[in-house]
């Protein structure tokens, strides 16, 4: 990811640069250019999965559009 300083913070998930919930605008542009469709699917899920983890219970549907539908 080219926007180094706009990465998560875990466990709480929130950008490192911007303190905005990660992935934050700049981030998304950021992968978004560096990644190509389906590269970009499975790092988003990948990120997803780990949040679920390190995450207080949040909603299913909240997660996934924080962390997923951005990209479609």
């Amino acid at each position: 990811m080219t926007a180094t300083a706009h990465a998560p913070h875990k466990p709480s998930w929130d950008c490192l640069a911007c303190g905005r919930p990660w992935p934050c605008d700049p981030a998304r542009e950021a992968l978004a250019a560096d990644m190509d469709f389906v590269r970009l699917a499975c790092f988003m899920w990948d990120a997803l999965e780990e949040a679920v983890r390190d995450l207080p219970p949040t909603p299913a549907t909240e997660l996934f559009q924080r962390f997923l539908t951005w990209i479609l």
